[in-house]
């Protein structure tokens, strides 16, 4: 992940399973540090007695709801206390409370001054068995959900396989290509989330099981009508010795396949006089270019991961591979405007 630590906020209303996911991903995140604000509204932050002990720095923020607070230099001063180096802290979870804003935590994000801290996305966790009745008295879920950068339909395994499709359907509608992602127990493979500390290479469409993360997974496989209520996601890897064409890059980029969560990687541009090497990061919607140069002897070579749940690999893969400029003449400097659009300053 480099030097750039992703914040990652889960949030959705009282009860949805926040906690639980926060726990899970503690247990099972294959020697990722993670760092946690957790915040409670509430005098007592039960909260952050549950995930107490799993987790290598924990800040909790009682009595108050985050998103509401008027002096935003705490959230700042407990990001910088995470950030810093000897904490060896790979990715920051923010837990928000069932009652946040998350539009205003966003923005606390994105706004922070730190260098070394970038908006990891909005993971909106919604209750299977009682989103119809909280989003009937609390119409405003409706639009977080439309914020989010992946939706989370916790407590599969409490409705029906007609009802739980149609609630995605439903939700689907409402967010678009925003993946939409069933799970019960908060049990989320954390590759979707987050980077390994030493992450394996991925191979092309990959399909990765939880079986083999839930060492707690109920052992009921065998018994009639049982059904798996998690999705696997779908890794991409792309890899092109030809440069790109870098309107069509950020074409895809901005129109990006369904179900598609994350993009990574490096690419070089098929510019004229462009030797630079740049940086790709994305989550849900949210793009960034950083712009460096090629280490000595290295190829300039673009090389791409795509990560989603629910994505058509094979359509996801020939589109970036549309992107591929096979031209004879670089193109000009004016195509690269696009790209300028999302480097970071």
């Amino acid at each position: 992940m480099g030097a750039v630590i992703p914040v990652v906020i889960v949030a959705g209303f009282l009860g949805s399973g926040k906690t639980t996911l926060l726990n899970y991903l503690l247990r099972n995140n294959r020697g990722t540090r993670i760092g946690v604000v957790v915040n409670d509204f509430g005098a007592v932050n039960i909260d952050a007695m549950l995930v107490a002990g799993q987790v290598d720095a924990m800040v909790s923020l009682g009595n108050g709801c985050v998103c509401c607070a008027v002096d935003v230099s705490e959230l700042d001063d407990l990001f910088a206390q995470l950030a810093q180096p000897r904490n060896a802290v790979d990715v920051i979870v923010v837990e928000a409370s069932g009652l946040a804003e998350p539009r205003n935590l966003i923005r606390m994000v994105i706004a922070n001054p730190n260098p070394r801290i970038a908006y990891g996305g909005l993971v909106e966790v919604v209750d299977a068995e009682q989103f119809a009745s909280t989003s009937a008295k609390h119409p405003e879920l409706v639009t977080h959900l439309r914020m989010a950068d992946l939706v989370l339909v916790n407590k599969a395994d409490r409705i029906e396989a007609q009802a739980l499709a149609g609630l995605r359907a439903q939700l689907a509608d409402w967010v678009g290509q925003v993946p939409v992602y069933a799970t019960t127990h908060g049990r989320i493979d954390p590759g979707l989330l987050f980077d390994d500390r030493v992450p394996d290479q991925p191979k092309v469409a990959e399909q990765l099981s939880f079986d083999i993360l839930l060492d707690d997974h109920d052992h009921d496989h065998d018994e009639p009508g049982h059904r798996h209520l998690h999705d696997d996601y779908v890794s991409v890897a792309f890899t092109s010795e030809r440069a790109l064409h870098p309107r069509a890059l950020v074409a895809f980029l901005e129109d990006p396949p369904s179900g598609l969560f994350r993009a990574k990687g490096c690419v070089a541009f098929a510019v004229a006089g462009e030797r630079r090497k740049f940086e790709v990061h994305l989550v849900g919607r949210h793009v960034v270019f950083t712009p460096g140069t090629w280490a000595r002897g290295e190829r300039r070579v673009s090389n791409l991961v795509l990560i989603g749940a629910g994505m058509d690999a094979d359509l996801a893969s020939k589109r970036l591979h549309d992107t591929v400029f096979d031209g004879e003449t670089p193109l000009g400097e004016q195509e690269m405007l696009g790209v300028w659009r999302y480097v970071t300053q």
